[in-house]
């Protein structure tokens, strides 16, 4: 999802992040900046410290909790349907075991 944010940090365009990669690496690992790539005044990507991305991924499994756990609750109210029924009503055809796939 793009924001129209301005975003905190610096933009460097790919060309210019590609002859100077070392640097720029070294600006994020150990200046903590955040750098947005850019190609044609556009932003393509970001490069951000490893503690920025351990954090996002923390942020996000946190989400993932909440949701899984709101799934299950919702189980508990309303039941589950099961998977031959879900796929009767989308058409689609499961198809059975053969005898020569079940003995072998």
């Amino acid at each position: 999802m793009a924001s129209k944010k301005k975003l905190v940090g610096s933009a460097s365009s790919t060309v210019s992040a590609r002859q100077n990669f070392s640097g720029l690496i070294n600006r994020v690992a150990y200046g903590k900046d955040r750098v947005v790539l850019t190609r044609r005044n556009r932003s393509l990507a970001a490069v951000i410290p490893f503690e920025d991305l351990a954090l996002l991924e923390e942020i996000e499994d946190c989400e993932d909790l909440k949701a899984a756990r709101a799934a299950l609750r919702q189980i508990k109210r309303t039941g589950t349907i099961p998977l031959d029924q879900v796929l009767e009503e989308c058409g689609i055809r499961r198809p059975g075991l053969s005898r020569s796939s079940a003995s072998a």
